[in-house]
């Protein structure tokens, strides 16, 4: 199968940026990472930890967690800052997936994952039910491992507002009745920031699905997080920290965005490890009840802290 896979206008000659002293990316256990690299690779699966060479990955396997990466691995949309390959021919459903994955996490002995997907929005519910499956599949085998999703937007495929935001709505709700202890949708950016940096999605859309999920399950903490660095000015970040909370967001969390390569979206600006305990503090003061921020901070980053 042809992959039309989309080019970034990002792409420069500049030579590679050294990075602050306070960013140093943990090497974790070689053991631990060599384990959960074999067992993935052998039942062809993806996680978001090695597609996007998470640099906490080695702390995350240590620690009994990891995010598994659904749908494929090409995603429908070209976000500025997301080292996922892209292109508008993703591969075909694969329906023996969510067995691989719930076969991968009991030899693993998994307490706590996190699934992912890429868009899918050539899909007609979005990817929603790949979700479900995943979790039923995984919950047969280790009835007592906790997941979380981390899920796209599910918007679009409608071109009436109402009918789309209640399409939308209905997606959610199929995710959300597998009874996932969090939900968690990144906003990723600052409003002002979104189109550049979340091409497909919008700050809106976002924030109506955290609300939803809230309104539809409200025993299910949700759960969003924002990079920082990509030319987001102080205020701004707390408008948005506001923002989430508003719409009875749960958890945040709050992490340094580094350029994957040439070809994506630069860094603007890289903020003090201050700066990332005084937003933090910003948040639990206004209500969040679990705060994680730090310059190397990612969205699963110690997900099974309770």
């Amino acid at each position: 199968m042809t992959k039309n896979i989309t080019r970034s206008k990002y792409i420069d000659l500049k030579p590679q940026e050294r990075l602050p002293e306070w960013i140093k990316k943990p090497i974790g256990k070689a053991s631990e990472l060599e384990k959960v690299q074999h067992i993935v690779k052998s039942y062809q699966l993806h996680t978001i930890c090695e597609e996007g060479r998470c640099p906490n990955r080695g702390e995350c396997y240590s620690s009994g967690t990891a995010t598994f990466l659904i749908g494929g691995s090409i995603c429908t949309r070209s976000c500025a800052f997301c080292q996922v390959e892209k292109g508008k021919s993703p591969e075909k459903v694969d329906y023996l997936e969510p067995i691989r994955i719930a076969n991968a996490v009991k030899e693993l002995g998994l307490r706590y994952i996190v699934i992912t997907s890429v868009a899918r929005d050539d899909l007609s519910d979005h990817g929603a039910s790949l979700f479900t499956k995943t979790i039923e599949a995984i919950r047969k085998q280790t009835p007592l491992v906790d997941i979380e999703v981390l899920t796209p937007d599910f918007w679009g495929g409608i071109s009436i507002e109402s009918e789309a935001i209640k399409a939308q709505r209905e997606r959610l709700s199929k995710v959300l009745s597998a009874k996932p202890v969090c939900f968690n949708h990144n906003l990723e950016t600052v409003e002002r920031l979104q189109g550049e940096v979340r091409r497909g999605a919008t700050y809106k859309h976002s924030l109506n699905l955290l609300q939803a999920a809230r309104e539809l399950a409200p025993d299910i903490p949700t759960k969003s997080g924002l990079m920082l660095g990509l030319g987001e000015e102080q205020d701004e970040i707390i408008a948005t920290i506001k923002d989430l909370k508003a719409v009875d967001c749960k958890k945040l969390t709050l992490g340094q965005y580094l350029r994957p390569s040439l070809a994506h979206i630069p860094v603007k600006k890289y903020w003090e490890p201050e700066k990332f305990k005084y937003f933090a503090k910003i948040a639990r003061d206004i209500g969040f009840t679990d705060v994680r921020s730090g310059p190397l901070v990612r969205s699963s980053y110690h997900a099974e802290a309770k």
